[in-house]
């Protein structure tokens, strides 16, 4: 119920424009649709909206070395959101309390970064990302039922992995799928594409050859290289 008072071209092109005056080859963006001044209380529908965009250099989210070797993870004791209490469907800056949570139980306990379950028991996300696995040739990823955030790069790993005649499909999953996964990896705006080593210490290993596919063509299409995918690139 936030009516943003911009088209998506005007969105798009603002967004062009803060790259090119700040002159970054390669950087992060960040729009931010946020309700401005208005009523100081709980009813915010007088509020006007504001648009805010910002970009700074980024390099790989969990780090230059996760991209081969993998990362760390751990089940979180801090549940995804019930769908009755806060929408995780929506991509809310408040909902980023239950990540950073999580986040920060990983951290301190020596991992990369968090799973996060649903209240139904069933794997949701990652605190910032989307997860796969691969298991018997076929990669599965949780579904918007789990509390899953759907996802720009989850949408790109399941047109690769189409293209490349890699079955793909979208179900539940219990944390003991994650234990005897053949593969998994994690994908986001931010990180991207990038193979997990672990879970909860159980050691799925390095990238293996699923993952490393869709990894190199998911990097070969941002860079422009793929014609297939040029629509998802922005010429700046």
């Amino acid at each position: 119920m936030i009516d943003i008072p911009f088209t998506v071209d005007e969105l798009i092109e603002a967004c062009k424009e803060t790259v090119r005056i700040n002159g970054l080859p390669s950087c992060y963006i960040r729009p931010l649709v946020y309700l401005g001044y208005g009523e100081m209380g709980l009813n915010p529908l007088s509020c006007e909206v504001n648009v805010a965009i910002a970009v700074w250099p980024w390099g790989a989210y969990l780090g230059e070395e996760s991209l081969e070797a993998g990362v760390d993870m751990m089940i979180s004791s801090w549940q995804r959101h019930d769908p009755n209490a806060m929408p995780p469907a929506a991509k809310g800056v408040g909902h980023y309390i239950n990540s950073q949570m999580a986040k920060i139980q990983a951290v301190k306990a020596g991992y990369d970064e968090a799973i996060l379950l649903s209240p139904q028991g069933f794997v949701s996300e990652c605190t910032g990302e989307n997860l796969f696995i691969v298991k018997n040739g076929t990669i599965i990823t949780p579904p918007s039922s789990a509390g899953a955030l759907e996802g720009i790069t989850q949408d790109s790993v399941h047109q690769i992995a189409d293209d490349l005649d890699i079955p793909y499909r979208v179900g539940h999953l219990l944390r003991s799928d994650l234990y005897t996964a053949d593969e998994a990896f994690l994908s986001g705006t931010a990180a991207e594409v990038v193979p997990i080593r672990s879970v909860d210490d159980r050691v799925i290993g390095n990238r293996g050859p699923v993952t490393t596919n869709i990894q190199e063509m998911f990097f070969s299409s941002v860079r422009g290289e793929l014609v297939q995918y040029e629509q998802w690139n922005e010429l700046i």
